[in-house]
């Protein structure tokens, strides 16, 4: 089989559709919600959706807007957000060694105001988070810890930027720039960094998604070898050395997460194939180009066991039957992963494939994902899911998004 590719950031976005709403739908503080169908009266599940910045993927649409028309377009997402009876939004603000807040540490994001480092004229992850919970709704503050940028241009970041006054952090790697995870002092300066963000907002949760060593390149190798020389005695290999490095992010962040704000959740969403079983007897029934084990050298089946993180929300974005990697083999391979453990298990969804042209026939029918939803139930220690990503929560191609809450969220509920 071809590489099983990861989420892809699409630049078209399906023509907008209207939205499935119910007379229930818009919450207010202290909203008390009720259970799905067939569910205890008791019962609660997460309902996220992502809410993506990169490159104005999701929001804002379009770098340069007024502040106004920022506020009014993230309003309008967590207002659509409610209408899908959803209940928490996991919102993308440092996605490139940036901030959507101001940050004493980073400058202010380019996909603002256009220009890295000029200030927007408002807050908009204090608004996130106010106008948020003034809805009913969880804010998961969504950070990618080791992106800097998307090309690999160090002259085209502000000139007060980290990483030009630090060049020894830096690598460039598949035409993108990287803070190099091996270096202590870029764990110690992305971690300062984040947790800014939790000592200065109510957020509900900090949220990884599936970066840390990049991506494969094919012919193109990581290039800190240097970095492996200063840093890696003692370890058996780099690659051993590498799943150090992020494993010590993991706990790290943890530990000062809860130490800065009680109560607020740690979340990661991987890629869903840490190793095929091919390759470790422990591994999941698939034949992924990818394994987060070997490829980005983050052992999530780890941080589930050792209880380093409190939820994940491993993206299983492919359809039940896929040959390669089965979303009817997927699931329940979490399913028995978390079972035992603190970890709360939360499905990512690829809401962005249903309806688009590009993808084959199952994603075609708008009962693929609500399909997803009723298999999963079949498992106990799922307790919800989270779609990607926002801008399809609203334009649903196909139909599939109001079909899922028309199948499954019949009120709104609590976050687990």
């Amino acid at each position: 089989m071809g590489r099983i590719s990861r989420r892809v950031f699409m630049a078209a976005a399906g023509a907008a559709a209207g939205l499935a709403t119910a007379g229930d739908a818009a919450a207010g503080p202290g909203r008390a919600f009720g259970p799905p169908a067939g569910r205890r009266a008791d019962a609660a599940e997460f309902r996220g959706m992502w809410l993506a910045t990169i490159t104005n993927r999701d929001w804002p649409s379009r770098s340069g807007l007024t502040a106004a028309q920022q506020r009014a377009e993230l309003i309008a997402h967590l207002d659509t957000a409610v209408a899908r009876r959803l209940n928490a939004v996991v919102f993308q603000v440092r996605p490139a060694a940036d901030a959507f807040w101001p940050s004493p540490y980073e400058p202010w994001s380019r996909y603002l105001t256009g220009t890295q480092g000029r200030d927007p004229g408002w807050d908009p992850l204090g608004t996130a988070v106010d106008e948020a919970h003034r809805r009913g709704l969880e804010l998961h503050a969504w950070f990618n810890p080791y992106r800097v940028a998307t090309n690999t241009d160090v002259t085209r970041l502000a000139e007060n930027h980290p990483a030009r006054r630090n060049p020894g952090w830096v690598l460039p790697y598949g035409g993108k720039l990287y803070y190099d995870p091996g270096v202590p002092e870029v764990r110690a300066f992305v971690q300062n960094a984040m947790i800014d963000a939790v000592r200065r907002y109510p957020v509900d949760g900090v949220h990884f998604d599936d970066y840390f060593y990049p991506y494969p390149v094919a012919g193109q190798s990581f290039g800190d070898d240097a970095t492996f020389a200063r840093h890696g005695a003692g370890f058996a290999s780099k690659a051993a050395w590498r799943r150090d490095n992020i494993d010590r992010l993991i706990q790290e962040m943890s530990r000062r997460i809860k130490a800065t704000r009680s109560g607020v959740a740690f979340g990661v969403s991987p890629f869903a194939v840490w190793r095929n079983a091919t390759t470790d007897a422990r591994g999941s029934d698939t034949r992924a180009g990818i394994e987060t084990y070997d490829d980005l050298h983050a052992d999530t089946r780890t941080w589930v066991e050792e209880g380093w993180i409190d939820y994940v929300v491993p993206q299983i974005y492919w359809n039940i039957g896929y040959s390669a990697a089965d979303y009817a083999k997927l699931v329940p391979w979490w399913n028995t992963l978390v079972k035992g453990t603190d970890v709360d298990l939360y499905i990512g969804e690829a809401l962005y494939k249903a309806g688009d042209p590009a993808q084959g026939a199952p994603w075609q029918d708008p009962a693929e994902l609500s399909r997803h939803l009723t298999f999963a139930a079949k498992y106990g220690q799922v307790r919800g899911h989270c779609f990607f990503s926002a801008k399809e929560v609203k334009a649903d191609r196909n139909g599939a998004m109001a079909r899922v809450v028309a199948d499954h969220y019949p009120t709104r509920v609590t976050v687990p």
